[in-house]
């Protein structure tokens, strides 16, 4: 007999690897993004190529339990194809953006979700917060504005589709949260990767610019697999460890993007993104903090 693995105590040390792995696979996407718009590809073409491979690793999965139309039923379709919505939106608003922005700053203002989850978790989920919470709310507010200068010369408009992201990955975290343990989360990998790739596919198909090379390819092909390695890994994770112990870990996402930047495309943050992106992470942090404690408001 299959012993069950023991849960959330001595294999909390898998559990980090496993998230540092997954954001290494995020850091990967959004590099190869950047790297692909740059040669020219258009944003809805990736964006397509996100979910497409995802779409059919995750139908592959749950055709494996026997092809049945049970297998892709659930009590909560609109909540699902809503989280779909969002993070397909999220996706192809990003994809836009790193045409223009580089991976630090679109990385450091779309950090902003876990801290707009703590502002919208009252209003929606009836969860309190207290002065600590509010005040960290605040700072992180503070920091996005300190990376997107919206008073200086360097400020561009398109970084509004980023902040846009930000909410949108923040309220499908929340649907997340409303939802697991009672849809399966094959289930919602299926209709995460099925809105996007259906959704895209016309768009994709339109303005479709054939990859030059072998390597633009592969980075084609591979956005998809990441995106959907990354998930599954992440997701994984929560098995081995709570989400308190883990989201400290979901920042290495930025020490990513920002050693890409540099060895990729020779782009150095400067100080006011470092800045920003530090005020976003120590806002973060405080929430993490007083929500692991479970400390009254």
């Amino acid at each position: 007999m299959a012993i069950a693995a023991l849960p959330q105590q001595d294999r909390a040390a898998l559990g980090i690897m496993m998230t540092l792995a997954a954001y290494a696979f995020f850091s990967v996407i959004d590099t190869s993004v950047k790297w692909l718009v740059l040669a020219g590809l258009p944003a809805f073409q990736l964006a397509f190529m996100r979910y497409a491979p995802h779409f059919i690793i995750s139908t592959l999965l749950v055709l494996r339990q026997g092809v049945s139309w049970s297998s892709f039923q659930t009590d909560h379709l609109g909540l699902v194809l809503a989280r779909g919505f969002l993070l397909a939106s999220a996706t192809l608003f990003n994809f836009i953006t790193l045409n223009y922005l580089s991976l630090t700053v679109t990385g450091s203002i779309m950090f902003s979700a876990p801290i707009i989850v703590c502002a919208l978790s009252w209003p929606l989920l009836g969860e309190r917060v207290g002065p600590w919470r509010w005040f960290a709310i605040i700072l992180g507010f503070m920091g996005v504005l300190v990376v997107i200068r919206p008073f200086d010369a360097a400020f561009h408009w398109i970084a509004l589709l980023n902040v846009y992201n930000a909410f949108a990955l923040a309220l499908y975290s929340i649907i997340t949260r409303k939802i697991a343990g009672v849809v399966a989360a094959e289930t919602m990998q299926f209709y995460m990767g099925a809105f996007g790739a259906l959704t895209l596919a016309p768009f994709a198909m339109w303005v479709w610019v054939p990859p030059a090379s072998g390597l633009e390819w592969g980075l084609l092909i591979g956005l998809g697999i990441a995106g959907w390695a990354g998930h599954e890994i992440f997701s994984r994770a929560h098995t081995y460890a709570p989400a308190n112990t883990l989201m400290p870990y979901t920042y290495s996402f930025l020490l990513y993007l920002a050693v890409a930047s540099y060895v990729v495309f020779n782009d150095v943050p400067d100080g006011w993104t470092m800045l920003g992106a530090s005020i976003i992470v120590v806002s973060g942090l405080i929430i993490w903090r007083r929500t692991a404690r479970k400390e009254l408001p």
